[in-house]
């Protein structure tokens, strides 16, 4: 449910229901983070692009964990509690539940140095900065994620990450989006085809 008038599946008109089936759950069930888009669906099309692009697409080096880690540690400096509960569930997936609780931990206490290693660290420091602060965001932000290991590209991997929690952070708070309805934690299959969208 959310503030904004959406497009049930059963009431999709031919377009609609033919990106409906691309990104669907279990007995047709569209996330409300995706039903916002139903009166534009051009912008669904572009949302889910970008989304199994960032997060979902086997080109990224950078663990899944962590690229999960990210995007729930920005959102929840966004207090967006709708992504923060659906990608708990994508983590909790992928660590053991003592590191699950672990992380949380880190989360609330605002202490990562008790979770992430150095390197990971200044990954979750820049992001933070980014999203409160990016105009302060410089050069040796990222020379400094150089000196610790990381590539160009896994450094562009966490910028592509943490814009994309901004953007979706955004339209869900602003839409007023929430998870009645939902099915916590589903989310498209890890690979090279970006428009495989399918939601399990």
């Amino acid at each position: 449910m959310s503030w904004i008038k959406t497009i049930a599946y059963d009431k999709a008109g031919s377009k609609l229901k033919s990106i409906y089936n691309r990104v669907k759950g279990p007995n047709n069930n569209i996330d409300n983070v995706l039903l916002i888009h139903s009166l534009r669906p051009h912008t669904l099309v572009g949302h889910m692009t970008l989304y199994k692009s960032v997060l979902h697409h086997s080109g990224n080096t950078l663990p899944k964990w962590y690229l999960e880690a990210l995007g729930i540690y920005v959102s929840y400096l966004n207090s967006c509690s709708y992504c923060v509960e659906h990608h708990s569930e994508g983590l909790k997936r992928l660590l053991s539940k003592e590191k699950t609780q672990r992380f949380f931990e880190a989360l609330k206490n605002d202490n990562f140095n008790a979770f992430f290693d150095l390197k990971y660290g200044a990954g979750i420091f820049y992001a933070k900065k980014l999203t409160v602060a990016p105009k302060e965001v410089d050069e040796d932000d990222f020379k400094n994620l150089q000196q610790l290991g990381f590539t160009d590209g896994e450094i562009l991997e966490i910028n592509q990450v943490t814009s994309y929690f901004n953007y979706v952070n955004r339209s869900v708070l602003g839409l007023g989006a929430n998870t009645i309805g939902d099915i916590i934690g589903l989310s498209p299959k890890e690979s090279e085809d970006s428009g495989n969208w399918n939601h399990s």
